[in-house]
């Protein structure tokens, strides 16, 4: 076994403790999926590599409209440009363009260099992100918040990445985060207050067998 892959092993005691602490049950969404970032990190890449590494189809936009979620699968054909990324990795087989999405999984984290390569201001990513949600709620569309970024990608209340938090997690129907991202337990209240259900992995490796229980 390699060293890469034996975090997934110890996977499977952790989701079952973290949504026991709830008593909720780990949630099913399925495909096809679409990724994108809350806050513009680099940790959405994370996402997309562990989506790979789980075998799992995605389409991506860093920035997606409502609009472009509304075309489903393909994302309406919209091509990639300077400070807009556009990835088409869905099973087109098993769902052509047009599929509506079934998920949509949000990477947690603030950045004010990706945010400024994509014209967006703070406020601007806080009202994308709310549009985009209010959609997904409306649409049955299964919200999946993700926070892998750890200490790095946290800060003081009213901070760019607690902003983010913010926006996305309470409104989630799963949050997955690792221990790294959770020491204060700001997820854990999150979860509990809005009765969604919370996983805690040990590394953001051990969202691939978390990807295959939610998204398949």
């Amino acid at each position: 076994m390699s060293k890469n892959m034996a975090p997934i092993f110890l996977l499977l005691a952790a989701v079952g403790l973290s949504t026991a602490l709830l008593g909720l049950q780990a949630p099913k969404a399925g495909l096809p999926v679409l990724t994108t970032s809350a806050g513009q990190s680099a940790d959405v890449t994370t996402l997309n590599i562990v989506l790979d590494e789980a075998g799992i189809g995605y389409d991506y936009c860093d920035v997606p409209t409502v609009e472009m979620a509304a075309a489903g699968v393909g994302l309406g054909g919209r091509e990639p440009g300077p400070g807009f990324h556009v990835e088409i990795n869905s099973d087109l087989d098993r769902f052509p363009a047009g599929t509506p999405y079934k998920a949509v999984v949000f990477a947690i984290g603030a950045s004010l260099k990706g945010m400024g390569a994509s014209g967006l201001t703070l406020e601007a990513e806080e009202a994308r992100l709310r549009k985009l949600i209010e959609f997904c709620k409306q649409n049955k569309i299964f919200v999946m918040a993700v926070h892998i970024g750890g200490e790095s990608k946290r800060g003081p209340a009213g901070s760019d990445n607690e902003r983010m938090i913010d926006a996305v997690a309470p409104f989630a129907d799963l949050i997955v985060v690792t221990k790294d991202s959770n020491k204060d337990g700001r997820f854990t209240k999150i979860a509990q207050s809005k009765n969604i259900p919370l996983t805690e992995i040990d590394y953001a490796l051990g969202l691939v067998d978390i990807a295959k229980q939610v998204l398949r």
